[in-house]
């Protein structure tokens, strides 16, 4: 697939999520298979600019090409500044929010809510499409309700003013994440649209992701949800679209230093006890679909994690349990 003059190759993206894609878990997904890794949504405010939060969302510093960073506001001219400042710390394709369901994003009539208003969703693509010279990208719902699912008209909208792909994801807003996602939307909208199409929703398998295009039409797939603790799914689908054949799962031994690895970037990152904090989750996410010991014995490590306040104690109390699960041992350690 192309986004301006980006190859995305293999096409499957990993999908902004708020608290999720940052800096340490795009590069990591790259790494393991995707072709395309979206930054969590920056605010066009600028007076949150130079936050600690915002500071590590724009850093982009050795982040392989190409950098996709999306933008979320209300205001056709701070968007079109917001956009201008991201690319000048690096964004080569600018990515508008018109997808999250959060309901804080949505009360700033920001988000998904802005699929009500499009007369002002034209002002805002226009003006960031006008603003930058790298290409720019949307990401929708189907619509804000299940009255009013205008993705059609919206995704119309978008062509005219010269967005250069569109990502769907295949639910309404008030569905939030609930049901299932809605693929002949996406498929109706790719019929009738010139620009390139991203399908997004419940895609959680090589088969799933095959199966998306198919039904779609897509050039493309995003994945979201489903990469949580499981970034080598890019890698997979990749490899399933390109061949029909399935890769096997990871060793025990390289998620343990794909896991690893990751909780030392996030270290790294944000430092202390920042990078601890937010590897909690990523950790629970790991730990939650391994096969080899019971839920008391996942549900005992994602305790422990919760215990452990530095970052020397959790690379080794996540080291320890990765290496019980390696040897076989059903007695796993406990932080002190």
């Amino acid at each position: 697939m192309q986004i301006g003059r980006h190859r995305i190759d293999p096409p499957v993206i990993l999908a902004p999520m708020a608290g999720v894609t940052d800096k340490p878990f795009r590069q990591l997904c790259k790494r393991l298979g995707a072709g395309l890794a979206v930054s969590e949504m920056t605010t066009s405010d600028p007076r949150l600019w130079h936050t600690r939060k915002s500071r590590h969302r724009m850093d982009h510093a050795g982040e392989p090409d190409p950098v996709s960073v999306q933008i979320a506001g209300t205001v056709p001219a701070a968007m079109a500044e917001a956009a201008r400042h991201n690319v000048g710390h690096g964004a080569q394709i600018v990515d508008i929010n018109m997808g999250c369901p959060a309901k804080k994003v949505c009360n700033a009539w920001a988000g998904s809510a802005l699929m009500q208003d499009e007369a002002l969703v034209a002002r805002i693509l226009e003006a960031v499409v006008a603003a930058v010279e790298v290409p720019v990208t949307l990401k929708i719902r189907t619509g804000w309700c299940a009255q009013r699912r205008n993705a059609p008209e919206i995704a119309r909208i978008a062509e005219a003013s010269g967005i250069a792909a569109l990502a769907i994801h295949g639910r309404t807003r008030d569905q939030q994440y609930r049901g299932e996602a809605e693929y002949d939307t996406i498929a109706a909208i790719k019929a009738r649209i010139s620009i390139p199409v991203i399908a997004n929703g419940d895609i959680d398998s090589p088969h799933k992701a095959a199966e998306v295009l198919r039904l779609t039409g897509a050039d493309a797939v995003m994945v979201g949800r489903s990469a949580q603790g499981r970034p080598w799914i890019f890698r997979e689908i990749a490899h399933f679209l390109a061949t029909g054949a399935p890769l096997p799962p990871p060793s025990l031994v390289e998620v343990r230093e794909v896991l690893l690895g990751h909780l030392r970037a996030l270290h790294a990152f944000y430092g202390e006890p920042a990078g601890v904090r937010i590897a909690r989750k990523h950790l629970g996410w790991y730990a939650k679909d391994r096969p080899e010991h019971s839920n008391e014995q996942r549900a005992a490590f994602r305790a422990a994690v919760v215990r452990a306040e530095t970052a020397g104690a959790q690379i080794a109390l996540t080291g320890d349990y990765f290496d019980a699960l390696v040897s076989g041992r059903t007695r796993l350690p406990v932080a002190a």
